[in-house]
């Protein structure tokens, strides 16, 4: 049986922000969970480069692979997540995790790529804190063997 579901529901819907950009990079859907994870309204951010969430020393970087995907078609993430930074309108930095998947045209050229992506921000910094607590241990225990 075929689901009755409407795509433009499911994405509005949805908790995990969905962006899709065109083969330049400008956004062409912006879903509330994006609007509420970025800081931007969807009218500011349709039209716009995704520089407007991408840290200025990732971007370099984030077009070279961008690039690399709308040549080839490809990408390891649409299985594989990628975590990354971002930055949210106010200026802070955000800690986020996506898959992706690319839309292809009548000749199966790649023309979109769709971003599901979760903010894992407090995820992050609980497991640097984690880290951070953990080698203080080490470091005891350490101290005490010598």
């Amino acid at each position: 049986m075929r689901s009755t579901v409407d795509c433009n529901e499911l994405v509005a819907a949805i908790g995990e922000a969905v962006v899709v950009s065109d083969t330049k990079g400008r956004i062409t859907l912006w879903n509330a969970a994006a609007e509420r994870m970025f800081g931007f309204a969807e009218d500011e951010a349709l039209g716009q480069s995704l520089d407007l969430i991408i840290p200025e020393r990732q971007r370099r970087r984030h077009w070279e692979g961008y690039d690399e995907t709308m040549r080839s078609g490809q990408t390891k993430y649409g299985t594989q997540l990628l975590r990354v930074p971002a930055l949210h309108k106010e200026g802070r930095t955000l800690s986020i995790a996506f898959t992706v998947a690319l839309l292809k045209d009548e000749t199966g050229a790649a023309r979109e790529i769709v971003a599901v992506i979760r903010d894992e921000t407090v995820r992050w910094a609980e497991e640097r804190d984690l880290r951070r607590r953990l080698a203080e241990c080490e470091a005891r225990v350490d101290e005490k063997k010598s």
